[in-house]
């Protein structure tokens, strides 16, 4: 199943789609529904939809058909400042003419709120992002780490009981990014807070989501746990786009009920997991992750497949080795190794057998 609606979503997309010219779809008959306190992250590549879905969520973008709910009510006419939902933006979105605490105060001067209350929600929400000390300097004062804290600290500030983040750590560095995805996980989890994200970065999406939808040409291509979809893709799009993956074509020999017996380009006969495989006869994708492949004897699981292959390349990467094999006609083919001490060498040219379990690989459509 790709997409559910139920009657006790906290957020729910019923049917919904979107036209910008009035002919072609952006959003294609969405069916999503997300549970309060859950962390959703909508992924996938540009275009995919993901971004038009969130805005629609937040009141930017109307629907062309279709209804959003928010905790059982339909909000498609109501505007963005009456949803009662925090943003944050990849670029931040600050008011550069006002300090941050003046920031923060905004959103909860526009709801009337007096000032003594004011300055506690201010003073608590700064306290959360560990920025307390900067109230009083303004954005252009700030890097973009701290920045990006105030845009969240802002978000939060009014205890909203819905967050949506577009692509919020698009611009810090890659050791900040990881930082803060931590953060922002944490803060979900201590406030209880539903949090519906957008990126296009898969490990970043696996860190910190509940659920996951991975989207491709305006639907919903998967709908699960970081794990599930990792682990048990549904179809080759999928596969490819979250994690690394290896894949083999093949047509399907036999098949009974999820196994399937594929015969590679090459003529090798390997068992499968068949996964939107309908009939005998059919092409394929063999999918197998890198890290799920072996060539020492001992190190492979009992049943295992295994296959001639030639070492076209190794690659040190410090934590991993990663090798680039020659496997079934396929010059692409990739092992990861964990670099561990007296872990054999490698060399270009050498033959070797690799070896993985049956389990590991799904037969996908081409």
């Amino acid at each position: 199943m790709t997409s559910e609606t139920r009657s006790d979503a906290y957020v729910a997309f019923e049917h919904v789609q979107k036209s910008y010219d009035g002919v072609t779809l952006v959003v294609k008959d969405l069916n999503l529904s997300i549970a309060k306190g859950e962390f959703l992250t909508m992924l996938g590549p540009s275009g995919s939809g993901k971004t038009t879905c969130l805005m629609m969520l937040a009141g930017f973008e109307t629907a062309t058909h279709g209804e959003i709910r928010l905790d059982g009510v339909p909000i498609n006419s109501v505007p963005p400042h009456k949803r009662g939902i925090g943003m944050v933006f990849q670029n931040y979105a600050l008011f550069p003419h006002m300090t941050v605490g003046e920031n923060l105060s905004f959103p909860l001067e526009v709801r009337g709120m007096g000032k003594t209350d004011r300055e506690a929600k201010v003073k608590r929400a700064l306290d959360m992002v560990q920025m307390g000390s900067f109230i009083n300097r303004r954005p252009a004062q700030l890097s973009g780490g701290q920045q990006q804290r105030i845009a969240l600290a802002r978000a939060l500030v009014f205890d909203p009981a819905l967050v949506l983040m577009d692509e919020p750590l698009g611009a810090l560095d890659k050791q900040l990014r990881e930082h803060m995805q931590f953060e922002i996980k944490h803060l979900h989890e201590s406030l209880g807070i539903t949090v519906v994200y957008v990126t296009h970065d898969q490990g970043e999406a696996l860190t910190m989501s509940d659920r996951i939808a991975v989207f491709n040409d305006g639907r919903i291509q998967q709908l699960a746990s970081p794990s599930d979809l990792y682990e048990r893709p549904d179809n080759s799009f999928v596969a490819q786009f979250i994690g690394e993956n290896n894949k083999l074509p093949g047509t399907i020999q036999e098949l009974e009920g999820d196994k399937a017996l594929v015969r590679l380009a090459t003529g090798e006969l390997i068992d499968a997991t068949a996964v939107n495989i309908k009939e005998k006869g059919q092409q394929t994708l063999v999918s197998i992750r890198p890290e799920r492949v072996e060539f020492k004897p001992e190190m492979m699981p009992a049943g295992a497949h295994t296959i001639g292959a030639e070492v076209l390349e190794v690659i040190y990467m410090g934590d991993i080795l990663r090798a680039v094999l020659r496997v079934a006609g396929s010059d692409d083919f990739v092992m990861k190794m964990r670099n561990t001490l007296g872990q054999t060498k490698l060399t270009p040219g050498q033959k070797i057998k690799v070896g993985w379990h049956p389990q590991d690989a799904r037969a996908l459509d081409p």
